[in-house]
């Protein structure tokens, strides 16, 4: 698959299917491209898909399922806009730390496929001061999902998500307290933790919502 080199081309891309709720084009809106006047179209708009149903079917449908509509703030760019944002500090990594992660359509190191979303889940925004700050929802997606690494950001209680081949089960924040929540091999990584979140909804069954 090439990528588009037409504004049709571009409208078909942007139609594929990559899970029951979402859509390719859902992905490619970008603030740094919008102003700047930069195009944020895959290269290898095939390892977008691939890597990009994976993490829409794995992580944001169970979440959408869940809690219902989903925000999404960022999440795929260009390696044009991402290495841009790097450059400028507009609070992009660099492309090789990006790979397999923001940049759906380009390998890591390892030669591994990855994908990231920012989204906001608004159930739990709309509930912050019930339950129990942004380390209530870090566990229950950590208990309940097969995300690759959860990244927090203090407006919205906005996280990035990554679905990646080889995931490490990571959890940092730029929220208080800042840093690393968890990750294998520490105490507090295995195990249930459903005490840090006992207002929240059970995890959703997609394939019985689908039928």
């Amino acid at each position: 698959m090439r990528k588009p080199q037409s504004m049709r081309g571009l409208e078909d891309l942007g139609r594929v299917r990559l899970s029951q709720n979402f859509f390719l084009r859902d992905f490619l809106q970008s603030e740094i491209a919008s102003i700047h006047g930069m195009s944020n179209v895959p290269d290898d708009p095939a390892l977008a898909i691939e890597a990009g149903t994976r993490l829409c079917e794995e992580l944001l449908e169970p979440l959408e399922a869940t809690f219902g509509r989903l925000h999404i703030r960022s999440s795929y760019r260009s390696r044009q806009v991402n290495a841009f944002g790097n450059i400028n500090k507009l609070n992009c990594s660099t492309n090789a730390a990006s790979a397999a992660d923001h940049i759906w359509d380009m390998r890591d190191a390892d030669g591994c496929m990855g994908a990231t979303a920012s989204i906001v889940v608004p159930w739990v925004w709309d509930r912050r001061h019930t339950v129990g700050g942004w380390q209530s929802l870090a566990w229950w997606i950590h208990d309940h999902l097969p995300y690759a690494s959860l990244c927090f950001f203090p407006k919205l209680f906005a996280f990035n998500i990554q679905w990646h081949e080889r995931p490490k089960r990571e959890i940092r924040s730029y929220i208080e307290p800042r840093g690393l929540l968890t990750k294998p091999g520490m105490a507090n990584h295995a195990g249930s933790h459903a005490e840090f979140y006992p207002v929240y909804p059970d995890l959703a069954d997609c394939q019985k919502l689908i039928r």
